[in-house]
C-alpha cells in the first residue's frame, strides 16, 4: 500500500468571515505558526477597526486557517495570515488567497499587498507561487527583531506586471528574476 506525500493531499476548506467564537482555535493556530504571534489584544484592535475583515478556513467543524485583511481605496492589505502547520502545503492558503483575489475589481481594489518577514523563505515562495512579486525592501520593518520586510504585490491585471522594469537589486536576487 501507498502513502501519498502530504504536500499532494489538497484539503478542501470552506472559507467564512471569522467570528469572536473563532478566536480561541485562530490564536492557537497563531501560536504554533510564529515565533513572534499576536497575542488576543492586538487581534481584536485590529478587527475592531471598520476596513478589517477576518476570515477563517473550516474543515469539518475544525479550523485549520486565517487571514486578517486591511481595505484601501485601491488594494487589500493582509495583515496576518497562517495556516494550522498539521493542515500547511494541502491548498489552504491558495483556497484563501484565491477568495481573495475574487473580492479585487478593476473598477476599485486591483491588488493585493502583504509584507513577509525576510527570514520566511517558505511564505515569500508561497506568495510568488501565488502570483505576487517582491517589489521592495523595508528596512527594519519588524520591531520585534528589526528584521527587514518584502513588500510583495499581487495585480488583477497580471498585464502591469510585464510592465514593470526587471529588478537588479537584492529582492531580483533573492527571488531569481
Amino acid at each position: 500500500m501507498s502513502t501519498v506525500p502530504t504536500s499532494s493531499v489538497q484539503t478542501r476548506v470552506h472559507i467564512r468571515w471569522m467570528i469572536r467564537r473563532d478566536m480561541p482555535e485562530v490564536l492557537a493556530i497563531e501560536h504554533t505558526a510564529f515565533d513572534y504571534a499576536w497575542c488576543e489584544e492586538e487581534f481584536l484592535r485590529v478587527l475592531r477597526q471598520r476596513n478589517c475583515i477576518g476570515m477563517v478556513a473550516e474543515h469539518g467543524e475544525r479550523i485549520v486557517g486565517f487571514m486578517i485583511y486591511e481595505l484601501h481605496r485601491s488594494k487589500i492589505q493582509v495583515l496576518n495570515f497562517a495556516a494550522h502547520p498539521e493542515f500547511q502545503r494541502r491548498g489552504i492558503g491558495r483556497q484563501m488567497v484565491a477568495k481573495l483575489v475574487g473580492k479585487l475589481s478593476s473598477q476599485r481594489r486591483s491588488r493585493i499587498a502583504i509584507l513577509v518577514r525576510e527570514s520566511n523563505l517558505s511564505s515569500q515562495l508561497f506568495f510568488r507561487v501565488q502570483g505576487f512579486r517582491a517589489t521592495e525592501v523595508i528596512r527594519e520593518h519588524f520591531p520585534d527583531t528589526g528584521e527587514d520586510a518584502y513588500a510583495m504585490i499581487y495585480h488583477m491585471d497580471e498585464g502591469r506586471l510585464g510592465d514593470e522594469q526587471p529588478a537588479t537589486n537584492r529582492i531580483a536576487k533573492h527571488f531569481g528574476d
